[in-house]
């Protein structure tokens, strides 16, 4: 049926970006330089025993410094309504609209539940 309002009017939208926030762990030698791998199975050792330690050596959106920069920024056009999905895997950050405002808010990421 699509998201509604409280009310459970449809709501429509122009646009939709989804954001993902990631945390990489990232093994490193001795010497503090971070290891390549031929294979991601190659890597799995040495990258679990990192993220044993619960600090990621990155964390970036959309899978890449500066992927949302650029070429790859979230644009609209005056007037268009765009729906922003958020999403993150071990923090709690809470993204800022900058030069505008939002009309729905699903607080808890769960679209079954009012806004």
């Amino acid at each position: 049926d699509g998201l509604k309002d409280a009310d459970g009017n449809v709501l429509h939208y122009d646009r939709i970006y989804t954001i993902g926030e990631f945390d990489l762990y990232i093994p490193k030698d001795e010497n503090g330089n971070y290891k390549e791998y031929e294979t991601a199975l190659e890597s799995y050792g040495d990258t679990t025993e990192v993220m044993r330690g619960l600090i990621p050596s990155h964390i970036v959106f959309n899978g890449k410094k500066g992927a949302l920069t650029g070429a790859g920024a979230l644009t609209a056009k005056v007037g268009e309504t765009v729906l922003f999905i958020h999403s993150t895997a071990n923090r709690d950050t809470r993204p800022h609209l900058i030069g505008g405002h939002g009309d729905y808010v699903w607080a808890t990421g769960k679209f079954i539940n009012k806004p």
